[in-house]
């Protein structure tokens, strides 16, 4: 019988883990997590490295950052405190939600009692979330009063396509059309986003909840900045119970990018309020680390309607979308630049 410890490669170990190899190398990067290495260099992961990386996941999973990560694991349990009472909200507030659907459930089993028939509607509203929304309308220039339908708004929908394929118009349509619903455009940047400093100067507890998101990003790896406070302002200010944003990685580098996606895909309770993105980033839009709540809706360069895209390779429009595009150092790189085709010169 073969006792011999066993060790798994660094796709094997994350598959069976329930994360992607990348997440494993940035784990090994702060430290968190050191694999064996063959004789070739592969990474191997043994029983007490596969445990060690499970905690990390955990951790993960209840929003804190990688620095607050390490200092759990490093033996300071109270930085656990805040996250487990984020994580117990999130619990309480799915009980509600829960008790509140008993209910529905009771009361149509009393109609039924009666005899009485359910409602039309009854039923269906016993699946579908609280916070659902959908909307349809006629869409203006460049789409010729094509109707376009929403049906199932998610947590994150990004709003993505070539340059002057209408996406800035669709995004202002969604804004005015959804219930409850704003546009958050690039004006926040006006003046290094003094606008957004003026709020937070008077509104202590909206500067109390911005100064913890940026204390966060920051922790993982994101460069403080103007333009990172205006967004956050915008993002975090209570209101509306939709936010369409206008580019969302306008003058933020890419590591920023990628925190700030991770930072919106923490866990924030029942009633998140959903967030439709615009942007060309790869940063913010990584087809690959793509979850369940999120959406893509693509503007076709041809003019025709908006479409919802699967993110899988060989779903209709994925291609496209892919191809629109961009790292944020090639983003940068062209931005403002307008693709345009000269006249034809006449013999």
């Amino acid at each position: 019988m073969n006792s011999s410890p066993r060790f798994f490669s660094a796709s094997e170990a994350a598959r069976r883990l329930g994360v992607s190899a990348k997440a494993l190398r940035l784990y090994e990067q702060r430290g968190l997590v050191t694999p064996h290495r063959t004789a070739a260099g592969w990474r191997t992961y043994g029983a007490s490295e596969m445990a060690r990386a499970a905690e990390v996941i955990a951790l993960r999973a209840l929003g804190i950052s990688l620095a607050q990560v390490a200092r759990v694991l490093g033996g300071d349990a109270k930085s656990l405190e805040p996250a487990l009472a984020a994580h117990q909200a999130t619990l309480e507030e799915r009980i509600r939600e829960l008790a509140g659907m008993a209910e529905k459930v009771r009361k149509i089993r009393a109609d039924l009692t009666r005899g009485q028939a359910p409602e039309p509607g009854d039923l269906a509203c016993l699946l579908a979330p609280a916070n659902e929304f959908s909307v349809a309308f006629g869409l203006p220039w460049p789409w010729g009063g094509e109707l376009f339908e929403l049906t199932e708004v998610r947590r994150l929908n990004y709003i993505t396509g070539p340059l002057g394929s209408g996406k800035t118009r669709l995004a202002l349509l969604l804004a005015e059309m959804l219930p409850n619903a704003a546009f958050l455009g690039l004006e926040r940047l006006a003046d290094g986003g003094a606008a957004a400093q003026a709020r937070l100067a008077a509104d202590a507890a909206l500067k109390s909840r911005v100064d913890q998101a940026i204390d966060w990003l920051v922790d993982e790896g994101a460069a403080r900045s103007d333009t990172l406070t205006a967004l956050l302002v915008g993002l975090e200010a209570p209101g509306p119970a939709i936010l369409v944003v206008d580019l969302v990685e306008k003058g933020l580098d890419q590591p920023t990018q990628e925190v700030l996606i991770a930072h919106l895909r923490r866990p924030r309770g029942a009633c998140v309020r959903p967030l439709f993105l615009l942007t060309r980033s790869s940063a913010i839009l990584d087809l690959a680390a793509m979850e369940p709540d999120e959406a893509i809706i693509f503007c076709p360069a041809n003019h025709s309607p908006p479409m919802r895209v699967a993110p899988y390779p060989g779903a209709p429009g994925y291609e496209a979308v892919a191809s629109c595009l961009a790292s944020p150092e090639v983003r940068a790189r062209t931005e403002g630049v307008i693709a345009w085709r000269p006249a034809a010169v006449g013999p």
